[in-house]
């Protein structure tokens, strides 16, 4: 049974696009960015697609391009774009499908009240948080669960991405009994060597 996999970080600039290329080599799926807000000559789908060695993978295009790096409801409004979550569509794939979100769960999709946690389950089935060790990380990652948990969305794991932090993730795992799938490391090699390497180090069973 194939399944949508949303891919939501604790925060910005905390490596989702970079995890989600090997998630998607590791599971051979396919990707779709819903939202990408600004850098639209640098989208985060092309580095995708730069990143990943298996050739059954298919890169979806964005529904949305706005023009402005901001949240996506500011964005949205420069652009004379309203979102709405109805108006999502999810691609048809017979394949797995990694979705990644835009920043983290209270990201404010419109002014009306929605925020990425809203749409999470109207679009895919389960969450991997992203996680990034900071002064500050062990309570934004508390925080991301906890909200995914009350949401009673599913979390299929964590990924802890970047510098280690031992005493962190024992923290973090122990809190909440969820399930660390993989620790990323810094990367030290050709980018498709390491995201191959580290799509075969993920453990999802």
């Amino acid at each position: 049974m194939t399944k949508r996999i949303f891919v939501s970080g604790i925060g910005t600039e905390i490596g989702k696009t970079f995890c989600s290329a090997i998630i998607v080599e590791a599971l051979k799926a396919d990707y779709w960015k819903p939202v990408q807000a600004g850098e639209l000559d640098q989208l985060d789908s092309d580095f995708v697609r730069r990143a990943i060695s298996n050739t059954i993978t298919t890169i979806h295009p964005e529904q949305f391009l706005l023009t402005k790096p901001m949240s996506p409801h500011a964005a949205a409004k420069i652009d004379g774009i309203e979102l709405k979550i109805t108006d999502f569509k999810v691609p048809v794939t017979a394949n797995n499908l990694v979705i990644e979100g835009a920043g983290g769960l209270m990201v404010p999709i419109n002014e009306k009240g929605d925020f990425i946690v809203d749409l999470i389950p109207q679009i895919a089935d389960e969450v991997i948080l992203i996680s990034k060790n900071y002064l500050g990380s062990i309570n934004h990652t508390l925080l991301s669960i906890e909200l995914l948990k009350q949401r009673s969305i599913p979390i299929k794991g964590i990924i802890f991405n970047g510098d280690p932090n031992p005493k962190t993730e024992a923290i973090i795992l122990t809190t909440t009994g969820i399930k660390c799938l993989g620790k990323i490391p810094m990367m030290d090699q050709e980018l498709k060597g390491f995201v191959r390497e580290q799509a075969e180090l993920l453990r999802f069973n």
